[in-house]
C-alpha cells in the first residue's frame, strides 16, 4: 500500500465500519459518539492538519471529504483545524463563528474544552473555555451549539486564513456527500423493478442518473481544485468557485435522487436523508452560494477586462 493513499485508505475503513445508520440516527438524537471519536484519536486523525502532523494540509482536507461521503458524525474538519491553530493534542476543540460576546453554530460544544471563533471578515480569531453552552442543530440535525465568548482571547493562527479553510472544509464534505448519494442512486435504480425491469432501464432515469453523475463530477473537481490551490495567490478565489459550484450541484443532486428513489427516499428508515440534508446544510454554513459568488465576481472585476481570459485560463 503506498504512503500516499495510507491516510485515505484507513479513514475509508474506519468511517465504513462505524458509519452505520443506528450510529448516525444516535448522533442526531443528542448522544456524541464518543467511541468513534476515540478511534480517530488514537489513529492520529485529529492531528492531521498540524504543522508537524508530517502531511500536508491538502491531505487533511482529502480525508475531510472522505469524511463526508460517510456523514460522519465526529465533526472532523473542526476538531482538526482547531488543533492545528492551537497547537495542541490533548484537549478536543471545536470551531463556531464569532458574533460579538458569543460564538455560534459549534459543532459539540458540549463535549469540548476550547472553542475557537472566527470571522467571516477576515484572519481574526478568539478561543474561549467552554462555560455554559445552549445547544442547537442544523438542518441536517447535527449539533451546533453557542458559548457566550465574553472572557474569550485571541488566537493566532499563522499564515492560515481560518474562514477560508472551514468553508473550503464545507465544500470537500459536500463533494463527499454527493459521491455517495450518487451511489445509493445508482444501487436504487438498479435493484428497483417497475413494469417487469430496473427502473435504471427507463430513458428518463438514465437521463437523470447522467445529470446527477455530471454534478457529482463537476463538484468533486471543484473540490480537488480547490485544496490544490492551498498556500498559494490564488486560494481564496479557487475556494469561492469551489464552494459555490459545489452549492449549486448540492440542490441539482438532491432533487434528482430523491425523484429517482421515489417515495422510499423520504422515508426515515432510508439512509438517503442523512446525505442530502447534509448537502443543504453544508452549503449555506461558511458563507453561501451567494457570499462566495459575490467574492468571485469582485475579483474577476478587480484584475480588469483585458486580464480575463489569462485568470480563467491559464489560472494565473
Amino acid at each position: 500500500m503506498s504512503t500516499d493513499t495510507l491516510h485515505i485508505d484507513t479513514a475509508s475503513r474506519i468511517f465504513g465500519d462505524h458509519c452505520d445508520k443506528a450510529l448516525l440516527d444516535a448522533a442526531e438524537a443528542g448522544e456524541f459518539p464518543q467511541a468513534l471519536c476515540q478511534v480517530l484519536a488514537d489513529n492520529g486523525f485529529l492531528q492531521l492538519a498540524m504543522h508537524d502532523s508530517g502531511f500536508a494540509l491538502a491531505d487533511a482536507f482529502a480525508v475531510i471529504r472522505i469524511a463526508g461521503r460517510h456523514a460522519l458524525p465526529v465533526p472532523l474538519a473542526e476538531i482538526m483545524l482547531a488543533n492545528r491553530w492551537l497547537n495542541q493534542t490533548d484537549a478536543l476543540a471545536t470551531v463556531g463563528l464569532a458574533a460579538g460576546e458569543k460564538i455560534t453554530a459549534a459543532p459539540w460544544a458540549t463535549q469540548a474544552k476550547l472553542v475557537v471563533g472566527v470571522s467571516e471578515l477576515g484572519a481574526d480569531a478568539i478561543v474561549v473555555r467552554v462555560g455554559d453552552v445552549e445547544q442547537g442543530a442544523n438542518l441536517a440535525g447535527e449539533s451546533r451549539d453557542q458559548v457566550a465568548a465574553t472572557a474569550s482571547e485571541p488566537l493566532a493562527c499563522g499564515s492560515d486564513e481560518p474562514y477560508e479553510l472551514l468553508a473550503l472544509a464545507r465544500t470537500v464534505q459536500t463533494a463527499g456527500a454527493l459521491e455517495r448519494v450518487l451511489e445509493l442512486s445508482l444501487d436504487y435504480a438498479g435493484e428497483r423493478e417497475q413494469f417487469g425491469r430496473p427502473i435504471s432501464k427507463f430513458q428518463a432515469i438514465q437521463h437523470n442518473l447522467a445529470v446527477l453523475a455530471a454534478e457529482v463530477a463537476a463538484a468533486v473537481r471543484a473540490g480537488d481544485a480547490a485544496a490544490a490551490a492551498l498556500g498559494t495567490p490564488r486560494q481564496r478565489v479557487e475556494i469561492a468557485a469551489a464552494k459555490a459550484r459545489v452549492g449549486e450541484a448540492a440542490g441539482v443532486v438532491a432533487e434528482i435522487a430523491h425523484q429517482v428513489h421515489g417515495a422510499m427516499g423520504f422515508t426515515h428508515e432510508h439512509r438517503l436523508h442523512h446525505f442530502t440534508r447534509r448537502a443543504w446544510a453544508w452549503r449555506d454554513e461558511f458563507g453561501n452560494d451567494v457570499f462566495w459568488r459575490r467574492e468571485l465576481g469582485a475579483h474577476i472585476a478587480s484584475v480588469g477586462a483585458d486580464a480575463v481570459w489569462d485568470f480563467i485560463a491559464t489560472r494565473g
